[in-house]
């Protein structure tokens, strides 16, 4: 589409509601109305071609972005990881999907569906995008038709952290002389890893540990999404499982005022070494897509919706190096 003819078309609707003298645009003129989505209507094919539908059976629970033309997609990993029946709808053609690679720093799954002749999204040069920048995104699908929605750049590409600081998601027996575990925090990699009750951990990526304060010190610079070796005494036995941090704030549904407004948001939020910001009304299963700039390129990866006025992107320079190194590890 051309930024000239989008700028005419919404100027002209800003002047026509003016001379109205009303408050409020008629909901077929507001971004998510059924006049201002037909204006994208080239992107809308973009999307239709190059982004994929994740589901769990028949539910959708989030979307993904094509990255070759021979099956592999990009999506969201804590979307995805305790889904049994993976399913992919690309254009109007349903898969059986497969993980075949993680990254647990930027939160990133790469599936593989046995297809050929796909339509790869086009990157974009560059990641770094103007604020005010119009950007094109998936909204709701059906079947057979995708859904655009724009929105524009709402803030400048930057780290966000962990919220709270990366934790193992365990509590400790108070009055134990060794670090033995109390409880293990559902949504946690320690769950996921398979530590329990009465475990005693022994160390942490090699290093010795047998008070809290020598625990909290190895953990205190690590980033959630990334993973550690622990070891650890059950029964009599010591046993070594890998751990994937996650954002303390999240494990504990930390919400704040914001939160409690915002309606769902994505499991995990934080912790993402860069992001470009958006405004687009997504959900939370609006994440893993590509989002795309007025000429169909993509200029990022949806990855988490933050709250109700904020989403985030992995630039397109980082999903691009992202899904080749994931396609290279999964041949």
């Amino acid at each position: 589409m051309n930024a000239k003819i989008l700028s005419a078309a919404v100027l002209t609707l800003a002047f026509s509601h003016a001379a109205r003298g009303t408050q409020n645009l008629d909901s077929e003129f507001r971004k998510n109305g059924e006049t201002v989505v037909a204006a994208f209507e080239e992107e809308r094919s973009v999307l239709q071609h190059s982004s994929a539908v994740i589901r769990d059976g028949r539910k959708d629970i989030a979307y993904g972005a094509v990255v070759s033309s021979d099956g592999y997609i990009l999506t969201k990993a804590s979307e995805i990881q305790k889904v049994t029946a993976l399913t992919v709808l690309v254009d109007t053609q349903s898969y059986e999907g497969h993980i075949v690679a993680t990254d647990p720093t930027w939160d990133v799954a790469l599936v593989k569906i046995e297809a050929e002749g796909l339509q790869p999204v086009v990157y974009a040069d560059s990641g770094e995008i103007a604020q005010g920048t119009w950007v094109v995104a998936n909204g709701a699908t059906s079947l057979t038709r995708r859904r655009a929605l724009p929105g524009i750049i709402s803030a400048r590409s930057r780290e966000i952290p962990a919220s709270g600081g990366a934790a193992l998601g365990i509590i400790l027996k108070e009055k134990s002389k060794e670090l033995e575990i109390d409880q293990v925090n559902e949504k946690s990699g320690a769950q996921q890893a398979g530590l329990q009750s009465g475990d005693v951990i022994l160390s942490v990526d090699g290093n010795k540990v047998s008070k809290l304060p020598e625990l909290s010190a190895m953990l205190k610079d690590k980033k959630a999404g990334t993973t550690v070796k622990v070891t650890f005494r059950r029964q009599g036995k010591e046993q070594t499982v890998e751990v994937r941090l996650l954002a303390r704030g999240e494990m504990f549904d930390e919400k704040s005022r914001n939160d409690q407004m915002s309606g769902e948001y994505s499991l995990r939020r934080t912790g993402f070494p860069k992001v470009i910001q958006h405004d687009i009304l997504g959900s939370k299963a609006s994440v893993g897509g590509p989002l795309l700039d007025l000429d169909g390129r993509c200029v990022g990866m949806n990855i988490a919706r933050a709250d109700r006025a904020q989403s985030f992107a992995i630039p397109a320079d980082d999903m691009k190096a992202l899904a080749e190194r994931l396609m290279k590890d999964a041949k």
